[in-house]
């Protein structure tokens, strides 16, 4: 089927459920589990957390292991202390990002603060409310090839994510990936040649994203309202999640009224089985099997030195 200059269109619509994770952060959970897996792979999960109630997120998530995927911490605002089992420990800050490979096997725990005096001022005045906290986390599956590869951080700090001010009045960062010719700062090692956009919009304004052959696109929408669909007369609204066609060579999203703020994310399919437990995402029943045992006989952290890379 010939595709050139085809529209993508919105095929489903994911709003989410509130739930607990970790220790009890209220949060939500906007992707998450086998059926939606089939509909986003390689994206597998999609957390929204966030309260200006400081009860909502202080208990945090605490010493919790992870194998099989890649975990993309974005804190919208806020701060999280985060540390894991090879002594590696640092913030992440408003608008910084932590991606994490966890590969064949990690521990580690993000803890949610609010800002305080001590903070930078440029932080506490994009914030406005002092005890917000609220960001996203996205999995990202590997292949199988890939599940037990070396365990890899890397921190992405805000101010070094390449922004780009388009002619049709949208402010997009890249993450990663690439849009318009800019290079995001991680542009992926394992095969699923991930892009992940933040896109800001102004009212009555154009975006409009080409989309590779064959690659599933998905939006999230973080606040406002927009038209995601060329021809639809209704808008699609914050906390909603929309994944796209797989026909078509590109995406295109117009405000009217009201300004919008989404991620954008693009990925190849790796189109293969899927055996979940908890943070743990793996190929087949016995690879699961064998994970819980290594839990079971704390031989669950292969690898002795993660990678850190800052």
């Amino acid at each position: 089927m010939d595709t050139i200059n085809h529209e993508k269109v919105v095929k489903h619509v994911f709003t989410g459920q509130i739930t607990y994770d970790g220790a009890g952060v209220k949060l939500n959970r906007v992707l998450g589990g086998h059926l939606s897996a089939q509909i986003t792979d390689p994206f597998l999960m999609l957390d929204h957390f966030g309260s200006s109630k400081i009860e909502d997120y202080i208990k945090g998530f605490p010493w919790h292991p992870h194998r099989g995927i890649e975990t993309v911490t974005y804190l919208l605002s806020g701060k999280v202390f985060h540390a894991d089992s090879e002594g590696n420990k640092g913030v992440i800050l408003t608008n910084d990002l932590q991606w994490m490979t966890a590969g064949s096997g990690i521990f580690h725990e993000e803890m949610p603060k609010p800002l305080d005096d001590s903070d930078p001022e440029e932080l506490l005045k994009a914030v406005g409310l002092p005890t917000n906290v609220s960001g996203l986390q996205l999995w990202i599956n590997l292949p199988a090839k890939h599940k037990m590869t070396t365990p890899t951080y890397r921190d992405i700090k805000g101010n070094s994510v390449p922004v780009i001010e388009t002619d049709g009045g949208s402010r997009v960062k890249v993450i990663a990936g690439s849009y318009h010719n800019e290079e995001g700062l991680f542009n992926g090692d394992y095969g699923v040649d991930p892009t992940y956009l933040d896109v800001a919009m102004k009212e009555e304004s154009e975006f409009v994203f080409p989309a590779k052959n064959g690659y599933k696109v998905m939006a999230y929408i973080i606040g406002g309202e927009g038209y995601f669909n060329s021809d639809e007369k209704s808008e699609y609204r914050s906390g909603q999640a929309l994944v796209f066609s797989e026909e078509g060579d590109h995406v295109k999203v117009r405000t009217g009224e009201s300004s919008l703020r989404f991620i954008l994310l693009s990925g190849k399919p790796l189109n293969e089985p899927i055996w979940w437990h908890g943070p743990i995402v793996m190929n087949t029943r016995e690879q699961i099997n064998e994970a819980i045992h290594d839990l079971q006989t704390n031989n669950f952290v292969r690898e002795k030195n993660p990678v850190f890379v800052d």
